[in-house]
């Protein structure tokens, strides 16, 4: 062969390589679309409307419910991956993350279930439970009188707990402003979209467990004194039971709406954790917090992004993790 003609083949076998790769790289597109707006639309169409209603009526037998659902979307997709790890029960190997100090107070996990069970009657082995942990919180905000967000699906789901992990991304309610930040910033959510999130303390409850530091040996000198008296009230022991119900409502005012009095609260130093305390003061949240305070719309904007931008992360999509059948278990494989 001249060498003319070994220079042609070569570059013909290039060529056909590129063609072949590019075609490769198609297909795994089409395979893995990534995360979508109706990603079920075809393969179960009714799933969305299925889990709304689920949310609906869990929401009217059962009002926490909604606020479960809110903690559970931060809870999970916060902590690497958006991949609903965050349901699974312990195993010989490994704890749950519902059973470490970071979950402390997190509940209403066989409600989940029982959304779960609706989607699977419909359409089995279809839909993943992290897009059910996702869309029942989108779907909680609604109940709450928050802001409806339109959320992308096609996760699937996780097969192991991250315990172990958990506290290098969740931040606890006592860390400084910086280290709340920066984990947020990690997950590519700025100082307005952290701002807008912690707004969801506006609903639920703290259990006198996390506040009690505040009250006992001496009350913390910057909180609002008539305030004060109400926390005492609540939280009557210095060292309360952690299976007791005593806690307080997170805002007296409007405990079951989601909205923007939590910064006029926390303006007012009324904020239960130091958290809340420390987003009305420090320098780089402050003028945020005024912000939102002032306008419920501009607080349902960046907590909407905010919300959008944690759904999103870093989730399983494509051929990657699988459709659990049970969201508490990982999938048996034989």
């Amino acid at each position: 062969m001249s060498s003319r003609a070994v220079v042609f083949f070569f570059f013909a076998l290039l060529s056909f390589s590129g063609i072949c790769l590019r075609s490769a790289s198609a297909d795994n597109e089409e395979e893995d679309p990534g995360l979508v707006m109706n990603f079920y639309k075809d393969t179960c169409p009714q799933a969305e409307d299925v889990i709304r209603e689920q949310v609906r009526l869990l929401y009217k037998r059962h009002k926490n419910t909604a606020f479960s659902w809110l903690r559970n979307i931060f809870h999970d997709c916060a902590v690497q991956s958006c991949d609903a790890s965050l349901l699974l029960d312990s195993t010989r190997r490994s704890l749950s993350e519902k059973e470490t100090d970071r979950s402390f107070g997190l509940r209403n996990f066989r409600y989940l279930d029982t959304i779960k069970e609706a989607v699977e009657r419909e359409c089995p082995g279809v839909v993943s439970c992290a897009d059910i942990l996702v869309l029942s919180a989108r779907d909680g905000i609604v109940s709450l009188g928050g802001p409806h967000i339109s959320l992308k699906t096609g996760r699937r789901d996780g097969r192991k707990s991250r315990a172990e992990i958990l506290e290098e991304y969740l931040p606890d309610h006592n860390e400084s402003m910086s280290v709340v930040l920066d984990r947020f910033a990690a997950i590519g959510i700025d100082t307005p979209g952290l701002v807008a999130l912690l707004g969801a303390h506006s609903v639920g409850r703290t259990h006198c467990v996390k506040l009690v530091h505040r009250l006992y040996p001496e009350v913390d000198p910057v909180l609002n004194t008539d305030h004060v008296e109400h926390m005492l009230h609540k939280c009557p022991d210095a060292i309360p039971d952690p299976k007791a119900v005593q806690y307080v409502r997170n805002d007296r005012g409007t405990p079951m709406k989601l909205d923007n009095n939590y910064y006029r609260n926390i303006l007012d130093n009324k904020g239960l954790l130091i958290v809340d305390h420390q987003l009305a003061t420090d320098k780089r949240t402050k003028p945020y917090v005024k912000k939102m305070a002032k306008s419920q719309d501009y607080f349902f904007k960046e907590f909407a992004r905010a919300i959008t931008i944690l759904s999103e992360n870093n989730p399983l999509t494509g051929t990657k993790g699988e459709i659990r059948k049970q969201c508490s278990v990982a999938n048996k494989h034989h």
